[in-house]
């Protein structure tokens, strides 16, 4: 988090039991609220594998505890997409339910469970091959700057007049101090024309970022570069992550951007945002029997 840590101020919780350091808690603080985390895409409780539920409930009133004693009045959370789990893991999801926690909003995420065998709609057959008659080239690049300049950046200011979540200096920090950030650029006759960047993990390969020049649209580009990167590069991947196709905190969805990723065999998994009142940590008292 060190990279955009300027834009946030840090309020991460350290769990200890007997000085043995049991859980994190990624946050940040606004005024009286604690939010985990603005900055990252999913947040809560970091825990070893093998706790079990009773420890984590006793862990989880001991932060709101924390927080309440000091004037913290709210806690917010990004459930982690259960997709991302090694292991099964709503015990979080469990003990928001047991503190009265609301969900404020819920994002929809486009998945392709890769452990099964994926079809895909015609159109985007049709959209492949026409991308394979048309001589494209993808490559796997170091230089994430022309994407970043050519295609990601005008196309989100002509747009949607915004700008890229990370700047140029921030994703090349960030590509250096993982290996797991990866930049696919597609070309037509030596030129750069569409391109996405992906974030991997152990068994997702989530696209962070999807543009293309709109001029050259009618190529095929995205259709050949999504199915190259589905059954070629991270066929051995578990799940095959679009990301989310949801605008104002997840109550609209853009219906065009969900049916394109759709057509090639995602299906929806849901991202829940919650709320809850430290002072709730009185209602994890009598949980246990």
């Amino acid at each position: 988090m060190e990279y955009h840590s300027g834009r946030f101020e840090d309020f991460s919780l350290l769990i200890f039991e007997n000085e043995i350091l049991k859980a994190v808690l990624p946050a940040n603080i606004v005024e009286n609220q604690v939010f985990s985390h603005k900055g990252l895409t999913y947040g809560g409780l970091v825990l070893n594998e093998k706790k079990k539920l009773k420890e984590v409930i006793l862990m989880f009133k001991e932060v709101l505890f924390f927080l309440h004693k000091n004037e913290i009045v709210q806690l917010q959370v990004k459930q982690i997409p259960s997709i991302y789990c090694k292991v099964f893991s709503d015990e979080l999801d469990y003990i928001l339910f047991l503190t009265n926690a609301e969900i404020y909003r819920k994002d929809t995420l486009s998945v392709i469970n890769l452990n099964q065998k994926v079809y895909y709609s015609e159109t985007r057959n049709h959209g492949i091959n026409k991308g394979k008659r048309n001589d494209l080239i993808i490559k796997e690049e170091n230089n994430f700057e022309i994407f970043w300049d050519k295609i990601l950046i005008p196309n989100l200011k002509t747009k949607h007049n915004a700008a890229p979540v990370h700047s140029i200096d921030e994703i090349e920090k960030l590509a250096l101090l993982f290996k797991n950030i990866r930049q696919f650029n597609v070309y037509h006759q030596e030129e750069i024309v569409a391109g996405t960047t992906i974030f991997e993990t152990e068994k997702v390969a989530h696209v962070q970022y999807i543009s293309v020049d709109k001029t050259k649209s009618d190529l095929g580009i995205l259709d050949f570069l999504f199915d190259y990167l589905i059954s070629d590069v991270f066929q051995d991947k578990a799940f095959f992550d679009f990301g989310t196709s949801n605008e104002n905190n997840g109550k609209n969805l853009n219906a065009g951007l969900s049916f394109w990723k759709e057509s090639f065999g995602a299906r929806t998994v849901v991202q829940n945002f919650y709320e809850v009142k430290t002072e709730n940590y009185k209602l994890l008292d009598n949980v246990l029997i």
